[in-house]
Parts: structure tokens; sequence; C-alpha cells
């Protein structure tokens, strides 16, 4: 408290760095201080959320011809193929989004939409790689790892990166995607589950002959026994990780209890969040009511981590391949996975961003809407679309975000950037998020096997025109 006070008489930019980060002050003042990121695992279809296309409603049904030659990935190459889902405009920006995200238009005036992303591969481990980390293979931190490594912990008595799976699994690479890579382990994603009766693995103790005395004074054993092996060995930062996580898990069965308490919460915020049907059975069949409380579920703990202090929040929609579809990866039917998919995020999400918005926390959180790849605007089968690295969309909002904008456009179809020359990249979008919470991305670098590594690679530029 005492610096942030001294920070804010002195005008430095301190204030936001927090305990255990390697940043003393930041490299320029901060217009975030947190991040939310959203994974839509399995490759959402741009043209069928957000990046309206009209050429695909006229020609619809006609052999598409690309006027070049295309790798597909499966067979994906068929006839032009309209969206199953109806465009209209939204907000005073008039943007066109499907009414498979309808809920999303309530905010659409606070989002920076970039519909010229483009990735390098196909293949969605790879893919997914590559958005979570910078990098399209393992070994290398997540970006929460990195935000965690730099700026450290603004509760001590939370994690300071935490990732809410898909309640149905874990996305392609799993964990992987929120490792530390070759930072200290202690800066790897706390993965919680709170649709979970324990959503905390391991937190408290269940069997019945334990108790508290006797877990204090294990810890306490543990705790002398890990202080003697560390002095022998000093520098090894999987040990010092392991002595602060049961640090950290002491504090948390104070803090965590608390957090995931909804009793509090108002019958208006739980019914915005799609939680306002309590002890509902759903059927085997994908459905929207399902995925809207679980997905809801994940975006109001994340707000209430976020104002308890957590930094990096990452929320997945979507496990990995498996029939029926549990994912975004609509080979055989946009409309019979994308649509329970895509509502039940976007009443969440238009949720998490009015929230925020109301408590004064928007304007210094950012959230950023992910997924590894887009989809062919040609059909696969007769109903399902193909992967398409070559154009896709993410969107980001608060913190500093300019909102109601589109930057950069797809052609006509949706199947490259119209400006080939000058694409968005992955590293576009984490130089600028790292831009946003106050630090130069070219600076914030590790060594590792003789590389001066950083989480944009030897890439990455900052996309002033989406920066209010």
């Amino acid at each position: 408290m005492l610096m942030e006070e001294q920070a804010r008489a002195t005008g430095t930019a301190a204030a936001e760095v927090g305990s255990g980060g390697i940043l003393k002050e930041l490299h320029h003042p901060a217009k975030a201080k947190r991040v939310v990121q959203l994974f839509m695992a399995g490759a959402a279809s741009h043209v069928d959320l957000w990046d309206y296309k009209p050429s695909l409603e006229k020609h619809h049904g006609e052999a598409s011809n690309f006027g070049e030659h295309v790798e597909a990935f499966q067979d994906g190459l068929g006839p032009w193929m309209k969206s199953p889902f109806k465009f209209a405009a939204y907000g005073q920006s008039g943007k066109f989004l499907s009414d498979a995200v309808e809920p999303m238009g309530a905010v659409v005036d606070d989002i920076a939409f970039i519909h010229n992303m483009v990735g390098k591969t196909g293949v969605h481990s790879q893919a997914t790689y590559l958005q979570a980390t910078g990098f399209d293979r393992p070994g290398f931190p997540g970006a929460g790892a990195w935000v965690s490594y730099a700026l450290g912990s603004m509760n001590d008595n939370l994690p300071t990166f935490v990732v809410l799976p898909d309640h149905r699994g874990f996305a392609s690479n799993g964990p992987k995607n929120w490792g530390s890579g070759f930072l200290a382990a202690s800066t790897q994603g706390t993965m919680i589950f709170p649709q979970r009766a324990t959503p905390i693995e391991d937190l408290f103790a269940s069997a019945d002959y334990v108790s508290a005395k006797a877990e204090n004074e294990g810890q306490s054993l543990l705790r002398s026994l890990n202080q003697d092996y560390s002095r022998s060995r000093p520098g090894d930062s999987r040990l010092e990780s392991r002595l602060r996580s049961y640090e950290l898990a002491a504090k948390m069965q104070l803090s965590a209890p608390e957090v995931f308490d909804l009793s509090k919460e108002t019958e208006a915020t739980l019914k915005m969040y799609g939680l306002n049907n309590p002890g509902a059975t759903y059927p085997t069949e994908i459905n929207i009511p399902e995925e809207a409380e679980y997905f809801g579920r994940k975006c109001l703990i994340a707000r209430r981590m976020l104002e308890r202090g957590v930094r990096f929040v990452q929320i997945w929609s979507g496990n990995d391949n498996g029939f029926p579809r549990r994912n975004w990866d609509s080979h055989e039917d946009i409309e019979r996975d994308h649509k329970p998919l895509a509502m039940g995020m976007a009443i969440g999400t238009a949720a998490l961003i009015q929230d925020l918005k109301q408590r004064g926390l928007l304007e210094d959180t950012i959230i950023v809407w992910t997924t590894e790849f887009g989809r062919m605007p040609s059909t696969q089968g007769s109903k399902g679309r193909d992967h398409n690295p070559y154009v896709f969309t993410n969107w980001l909002c608060g913190g500093g975000i300019k909102g109601g904008i589109s930057h950069g456009q797809s052609d006509e179809w949706g199947y490259k950037p119209l400006d080939r020359n000058n694409p968005t990249q992955v590293y576009d979008i984490h130089a600028t998020l790292l831009n946003q919470l106050g630090i130069d991305h070219t600076r914030l670098t590790v060594r590792n096997d003789g590389v001066d590594r950083r989480l944009t690679d030897v890439h990455g530029h900052v996309i002033h025109e989406i920066l209010s």
C-alpha cells in the first residue's frame, strides 16, 4: 500500500508491479492491471460469428473458386457456404454479428475486432500452442506465466495466474498451454474447476481423521524438510515453487472458499450470467442452457477473482477432439455444434463485460477472445467447415482498448486477409497485451539455452490503431 501511495504521489508506474515480479518498475505507464483470456478450443468460425460475408450469401451453393491452390486440412473445398445464422447490426457502431452470439450485441461498442489474424498451421495442437504461448511447439511459457513472471502477485492469498478449463476436459496440449516452460515453476497457471464440488484439487483434506491441528503440524514438518533440502540445492526453481505452493495453499484454505461462494450475488447478477436455474439436469446432446451455465459460472468466478487481485485468468470453452463434438471443431455441422457453444459463450462473456464495466474494473482489465484458427468459407460435407489458418478473428476490449471498431479485414470470402502483406499475428496481440500492462515486449526476456527468449519471439508490433 505504501508503494502504491508513493507511486501515485510521484507519478511513477511502479504502482502496477506486485510482489514477486521480476520488474521493479514498469517500462511505461500502464492502462491495465489484469487480463482475462477467453480461449475457444477447436477453432471457432469467424464467418459464422463476427465476420459477416454477404458474398457467401449471394454465392451460396456455387462451386468455390479461390483463385489459387488451396491446401485444405481434410476435404473442406466444397461449394461456398453461407452461415446458417442470421446477421444483424448492433450498437452505435452498427457492427454485424450473427444471432448465434446475439447477447454480445449489448457490449459490441466496447470491443475492438481484429479480422485479419493469420496462423502458421492448421493442426490444432500446434496452433493452440502458438496462440497460448507464442510458439507452435511445447516447452514455452504461457502468456499468463510471462505476465506472472514480470508483474508478480496483487494478492498473496490467491494465485497470480488462474486457469478455468472446460468442464468436459482439456483442450489440445492440456496443461502445457499454461505451463511455466523455462520460467520459475511458480508462474504456471493454477487449475480451478468451479463446477466441481471441490474446485481446487486437494486444497482440503478429505479424510475424516485429519484434524486441523494435525494438518498444521504436517505442513510445518514439510516446510522444515523442504527448507533444509532447499539450502543444500540453491537455485532449484522447482523446489522453490513447491515451497511457495504449500504456503499459497495454506492461505487459499482461508481465501478460496469465499471466492467460490456465490450466495451473496444478487438474483439479477446470477441471471445475467445464466446461473438462474440451479440443480438443472441436461440432455446428452450439446445444448444452450448447459453451455450458458458452465461458461457463465467460470466468467462470474473470474470476475470475483479479478476484483480480489488475481492477475491473469484464462477461461476455456471446448475440450479435445471427440464425438459427439464438445468443442468448436465443427467439421460435420456448424449449426448443431456452434450454436450452443456460441450462445453459451456469448451469455457469459457479455455478462462479464457488463459486470466489470459497472464495477469500474473494465477500464483497467483487458479481455481478449482467442481461438487457434478459423474455418473455411466453403463446405466440408454439406453442413460443416474445414480448418482455416489463413485468416480468422480475435477481439479485445477494456484496459485502454478502443471500442466499437474493427481493425484489419478479411477478403470477401473470409478466406485470407484483404491486405495479405499486412496481416495481424499472435505476436501483435501479445505485444499489445503487454504494452497495456506497462511492459515493452522486446525488453521482457529470459535467456534459455543461449537464446534471449520472449513471449513474442523475434516478432510483434503493438496494434496502436486499437488503443484509445
